[in-house]
């Protein structure tokens, strides 16, 4: 049975401020059978696609115009040895070409400075890069120029590291 843990945002969000590393931040701290139970004034859909991406399912009530409850859970995961995979992934992405530490930067300085690295590397050139925090607008930016990328928070839950591997500049010519 899964545990939820309730947190409130909606104060935060009505004051005009951003709770998202604070919802970060809890669900770093859960256990293996927990969850969160959100209450917000919208319904985060950004955010809920990046839960997904982590391994939460999720459940959405609207209450009131202004009055979210999103519950996540974490999804069942099948039993099988997750070794293979890591080795798989790390068959497919070669070492990086270049390594940053954008840790004390300020954002957006961290995804720019990501996104002119990536101009100046050669297609297939892995780029790995250390953050403060989770880069989700940077996602967008990646899956626009056609780079694949993974990425994860460290053990300790504050450093989001992530590798991205460079395509060709005229991937959607490739593609279509």
């Amino acid at each position: 049975m899964v545990q939820l843990r309730e947190l409130d945002v909606r104060q935060i969000l009505r004051d005009g401020g951003m709770p998202f590393q604070l919802i970060m931040d809890t669900f770093a701290k859960l256990g293996p059978d927990e969850g969160v139970r959100l209450h917000a004034i919208f319904e985060p859909i950004p955010l809920i696609r990046q839960l997904e991406r982590r391994g939460y399912s999720h459940l959405t009530k609207r209450l009131a115009d202004d009055d979210w409850e999103i519950d996540f859970v974490p999804q069942e995961k099948p039993d099988s040895d997750p070794m293979p995979a890591a080795a798989t992934a790390e068959a497919i992405w070669p070492e990086p070409t270049w390594n940053l530490d954008l840790t004390d930067l300020a954002p957006p300085e961290p995804m720019e400075r990501i996104l002119s690295r990536l101009e100046s590397m050669e297609s297939g050139e892995v780029l790995f890069a250390l953050l403060n925090r989770e880069p989700v607008f940077l996602f967008n930016e990646l899956k626009a120029r056609g780079h694949e990328w993974i990425g994860d928070f460290d053990a300790s839950g504050k450093i989001y590291r992530i590798m991205v591997r460079t395509t060709p500049a005229n991937v959607s010519d490739v593609r279509a």
